[in-house]
């Protein structure tokens, strides 16, 4: 149910600089006045958010931040938002997270994500306003955390339960997973709805063998849910690769889409196989990631995963393919993935498994691809606006390397206006001059400079120039 928090996601954001020579003497901290901003408990440095490689960045693409969820390789994993040449601007380390973007909450732009059996809700100051967890006794899963505009959120639940699996070659005395859709009002946890696949959809709808796994036939696999056009559901059995549209109240199920039994005559170039993320896509049209492989011996279908866009004729219940993209190194993503459709008519393409996010003009042409290091994978990855006012004063540190260099970090973890930092340094804080100013370039931005002042302090300013706020001042070490 609903957990409502005041406290203050943290994390630092590293910007390594050096200092040499005297400045100015003028003090900066009578120079303006400085907003306020709430005392926090910063993580301990160094901070190394996982690392996003941008392998082509073309002009035109479209505006915005990129939000990741890092995870499975040897860094510290969580939700993290990076500029376009893939430089930290904000990074939570707390474990491994999915699904995490920008949604609406009452009339706000929002952060949110699924991390540790949680789904969380920020806002533009890093602040957790809201929690949603599952009700009735269930467990929350992280595959999907869609906010809608009457203050609900849909979500969904794996269920072990007991069942007869002789009847389809697997034991009498085995578990099946129920696949679960909850809508839940964020405001107070109740449950308005709830859809079993076990009540709607037969096991032998499923693509997946009952013998893949000896402990639990996960039969139908819930991956997605979100609203369609028209107000009822769409929902994602990815092992029955089908697409089924759900009466919103009664739960009973419109239509499928792919699969077995599916009720609309499928087009060349429409069938898809282990699909994510389905969602509303233009008048009677429908985008997914078609992933056509599953990770297991026999599972691909075809060689490479693709985005689709399917146009239905609920007349006469046809499936037209209106368009594919395809990534030119022709990934095949065994898990994860997502489309996301821009503001400038360009597609965000995350690629799951391979930990690889690429845009996507509105022609097909591949406009910016990025690739995560390391063995780091992204459930889903999106680009978004976002402005971050965190309630924290920047931090600065300081080391001396002997007598001839020193370096700071800038740290202010979620502070997107900050263009360039300046940096005040001096025998005491009493007594700080303008060493230099550097322009913001993320996490572990290094200028090696001579110089070893006792006192230090930062000061953030945006495009104009104008100072956000200053830190305290610090003592190197």
């Amino acid at each position: 149910m609903l957990r409502v928090s005041t406290g203050v996601l943290v994390a630092a954001i590293c910007v390594s600089v050096a200092l040499v020579g005297a400045g100015s003497h003028a003090r900066e901290a009578q120079a303006v006045r400085i907003r306020a901003m709430g005392a926090t408990t910063p993580l301990s440095l160094p901070l190394r958010p996982p690392r996003l490689i941008v392998r082509l960045r073309r002009p035109g693409v479209a505006r915005g931040y990129i939000f990741i969820a890092p995870k499975q390789g040897q860094t510290a994993h969580g939700p993290e938002i990076v500029d376009g040449r893939g430089r930290p601007v904000w990074f939570h380390p707390g474990g491994e997270a999915t699904d995490f973007r920008v949604q609406s909450y009452l009339g706000k732009p929002v952060l949110t994500w699924y991390q540790g059996g949680t789904d969380y809700v920020v806002d533009s100051s890093y602040h957790v306003i809201a929690t949603v967890h599952a009700g009735n006794g269930l467990t929350l899963d992280g595959h999907e955390f869609a906010l809608i505009p009457q203050g609900t959120a849909l979500i969904t639940i794996y269920n072990y339960v007991p069942f007869d699996l002789s009847p389809i070659g697997g034991p009498k005395d085995g578990i099946v997973v129920d696949g679960i859709v909850q809508e839940i009002d964020v405001a107070t946890g109740r449950v308005l709805f709830e859809w079993h696949s076990l009540d709607h959809v037969p096991l032998d709808e499923s693509y997946l063998p009952v013998s893949s796994d000896p402990d639990s036939y996960d039969y139908f696999h819930i991956n997605a849910v979100n609203l369609d056009d028209d107000g009822n559901l769409l929902i994602s059995g990815r092992h029955t690769w089908t697409v089924y549209k759900v009466e919103r109240h009664t739960g009973r199920i419109i239509w499928r889409l792919g699969g077995k039994h599916t009720d609309f005559t499928l087009g060349p170039g429409v069938r898809f196989a282990w699909q994510h993320n389905p969602l509303p896509a233009g008048a009677n049209t429908i985008r997914l990631f078609d992933n056509e492989n599953n990770g297991a011996p026999g599972g691909r279908v075809m060689a490479q995963s693709r985005v689709i866009w399917i146009h239905l004729d609920a007349t006469a219940m046809t499936a037209t393919l209106i368009k594919a993209i395809r990534h030119p190194a022709a990934p095949s993503v065994a898990s994860q993935g997502n489309a996301q459709a821009l503001d400038n008519g360009d597609t965000f393409v995350g690629w799951g498994a391979v930990g690889r996010v690429s845009e996507f003009d509105a022609q097909g042409r591949l406009v910016f691809d990025a690739t995560l290091a390391g063995s780091n994978d992204t459930y889903r990855g999106y680009r978004f606006q976002w402005t971050g006012h965190p309630q924290t004063l920047p931090k600065a540190t300081a080391h001396h390397a002997g007598r001839r260099k020193t370096t700071v970090h800038a740290i202010w973890n979620g502070a997107t206006e900050v263009a360039r930092w300046r940096i005040l340094a001096g025998r005491s804080a009493a007594k700080l001059s303008r060493v230099r100013t550097v322009a913001w370039k993320g996490l572990d931005t290094t200028i090696t400079l001579g110089g070893a002042p006792k006192e230090l302090q930062i000061v953030a300013l945006d495009a104009r120039g104008s100072v956000i706020a200053m830190s305290k001042p610090t003592r190197s070490r």
